[in-house]
């Protein structure tokens, strides 16, 4: 099969990306398929062969490291020889119509919010994961949150906030402490803080004007850190994280050795199938396909409040749905080729 890994982008988990876009492009190659891997935003600006010839061009290795900090986006707009506004780096578009699929190894915002998916959907391009309007759905916590609310699945209590500096002021005086500041639309907790004094929060709240000044505040619930992935029709085992210190920010998510990751979580079966029960209704709400990883706080009553849920979780070599995939004995290759064969069918759906 003819594949086209697309990572990257001009998103504040690029680097996440790149390094999910490298690991499934090898595994892949090493599973007899044509894998071409460009990244959306450069795309083959510097690249002189032939289309064809991207399927057998060697992976970048320097990819595969996440940074610890995530990517000045200014600087990397700025890099760019093309300077069009355009996401679609030279020549993205036409690589991917040579291919059978295009695997989005691609995070943030400018994969996971619908619009990728509805450009390929107009273009006739297979694609991996759900489509347009459930991931746009999925992308945004508060309306997540907001058709969630009904389904019988605890989620805490939260608010939509869109300010600016001025008012930051009011905000603290009007928010009840301690609670968890969201940016609206971006993932791997880039810009997530726990705020338990005023000053925290003051600060949370200025650093999210750098993501648009549009957040999420959320009740905070103290509980143990859980996530549950659903693949091709069935969830997976749930998996515990524990950071060696503070939460499950954006650093400790992606450097080796930061967190202690369980699989399955050590758990009763009973709040084990309350998470699988709530996974799954969580993706049936919003309409999802293929592939997802849900996100819990686990209190000690067994109850699991669902926090959010990711479309095209990361697969770097610290993710966690690889990791859940390998309790069932799903490795990493057949992982990347059954997230492939399911998504062929809901484009064809």
């Amino acid at each position: 099969m003819k594949i086209v890994v697309l990572a990257g982008g001009l998103s504040n988990e690029r680097n996440v990306s790149l390094s999910s876009g490298v690991m499934v492009a090898e595994a892949l190659r090493a599973r007899g398929h044509q894998v071409a891997l460009t990244d959306l935003f450069f795309g083959l600006e510097d690249y002189e062969g032939t289309l064809e010839s991207c399927y057998q061009a060697p992976i970048p290795q320097h990819w595969k490291r996440v940074d610890p900090k995530a990517p000045d986006l200014a600087l990397i707009r700025a890099s760019r020889k093309d300077q069009s506004r355009s996401q679609f780096g030279p020549r993205v578009l036409e690589l991917c119509r040579t291919a059978d699929i295009v695997y989005l190894a691609l995070h943030g915002d400018c994969g996971e919010n619908g619009s990728l998916q509805a450009a390929f959907d107009l273009l006739g391009i297979a694609y991996t994961g759900s489509g347009s309007f459930p991931s746009a759905i999925a992308m945004d916590k508060d309306l997540t949150k907001r058709l969630i609310a009904d389904t019988g699945v605890k989620t805490p209590a939260w608010r939509k906030v869109v300010y600016q500096k001025w008012n930051i002021p009011a905000l603290c005086d009007e928010t009840r402490l301690p609670v968890v500041v969201k940016p609206l639309d971006s993932g791997s907790s880039i810009g997530v803080s726990i705020a338990h004094t005023r000053q925290e929060l003051e600060r949370a709240l200025e650093e999210c004007l750098n993501y648009g000044g549009r957040v999420v505040l959320e009740q905070y619930i103290q509980g143990r850190e859980i996530q549950m992935a659903w693949l091709c029709g069935r969830t997976l085992p749930s998996i515990e994280i524990i950071p060696k210190e503070g939460f499950y920010d954006y650093e400790n998510k992606y450097q080796p050795g930061a967190t202690v990751e369980i699989t399955p979580a050590p758990i009763p079966p009973e709040w084990e199938a309350a998470i699988a029960k709530a996974t799954d209704t969580v993706f049936r709400t919003l309409g999802l396909a293929v592939y997802s990883r849900a996100d819990f706080i686990l209190t000690e009553d067994g109850t699991p409040w669902f926090l959010e849920i990711n479309t095209l979780p990361g697969m770097t070599p610290t993710s966690l749905v690889p990791q859940e995939a390998a309790a069932v004995g799903i490795d990493y290759g057949r992982l990347c080729e059954m997230i492939i064969e399911e998504s062929l069918k809901a484009r064809e759906g």
